[in-house]
């Protein structure tokens, strides 16, 4: 299926209905009997799903790390004063202006083809990517640079592919189950409930990533304003077995910094 996130590509997923378009059609399909499930990038999966449905497995995360693509430039550091950066992602857009002011920052939508196109028709000096969408699609070669944690904190589910299905179907439910990666499970439960507490969307520029360490989790989380001028971070370490706990201690640290009124403000821009 091909959903309207999909073909309206002149504006910003902010503008048009937030990442929930990827999702809304295919809940449809499953209501109406015509799917019995549905594969998603987990972060195009609203924070909150309506009663009628459930995820039933979050398959092994892929690398979770941003990709930075060019076909003259190495790197962000690499690209002269006035180089014009593609993203989808406000996120990406403030952890690119916070740190590189001098770039202009220009939305990029469409499937990776269509995006891909657009650098190679020199609309762009350089694109940002989820890398496990490269690689997954076999373009990995395209990537001139992996973007670190530390450079550009992943979005919530980031990399993570989750299993949508009618709520009511224990069978399906117990068919997909051998497909949930406990850890990779627990690491998404926690950055989704930073989100949550914050109601996140793609009209917010917030990251937040989750690592297994032995027993434990540790994340890290960030929201910002679209230019980078304002962000608030903060990190924690808590049992791996209670994930909705620590992305609340994460998401209170981050309250703790005044990220209400860095949301607020990015709401009154939008």
């Amino acid at each position: 299926m091909t959903t309207r996130g999909d073909q309206i590509l002149d504006r910003t997923l902010s503008k048009v209905g937030g990442k929930g378009l990827f999702v809304k059609e295919l809940e449809i399909a499953m209501l109406e009997g015509r799917a019995d499930l549905a594969v998603h990038s987990l972060k195009d999966v609203p924070m909150e799903l309506p009663p009628e449905f459930e995820l039933a497995a979050v398959l092994e995360r892929e690398d979770a790390r941003d990709a930075f693509v060019s076909n003259d430039y190495d790197s962000l550091e690499a690209l002269p004063e006035g180089a014009i950066v593609g993203t989808s992602s406000l996120r990406r857009q403030a952890l690119i202006a916070s740190r590189f002011p001098h770039l202009v920052i220009k939305p990029l939508r469409g499937n990776l083809d269509t995006r891909l196109g657009k650098l190679d028709r020199g609309e762009y000096a350089a694109i940002i990517l989820a890398a496990a969408g490269l690689k997954r699609l076999g373009m990995e070669s395209r990537i001139r640079r992996f973007l670190s944690a530390e450079q550009s904190l992943p979005a919530p589910g980031q990399g993570a592919m989750a299993i949508e299905i009618p709520a009511g179907r224990p069978e399906l439910r117990a068919l997909l189950a051998p497909l949930n990666h406990q850890d990779t499970a627990r690491a998404v439960e926690a950055e989704r409930m930073v989100s949550r507490v914050f109601g996140g969307s793609c009209q917010i520029p917030l990251a937040a990533y989750a690592v297994p360490d032995g027993e434990a989790l540790r994340m890290r989380a960030m929201v910002a304003t679209p230019d980078g001028k304002r962000i608030a971070s903060a990190e924690a370490i808590g049992p791996a077995d209670t994930p909705e706990a620590l992305g609340r201690q994460v998401a209170h640290a981050l309250e703790a910094q005044d990220a209400a009124a860095i949301l607020a403000a990015c709401r009154t821009d939008a």
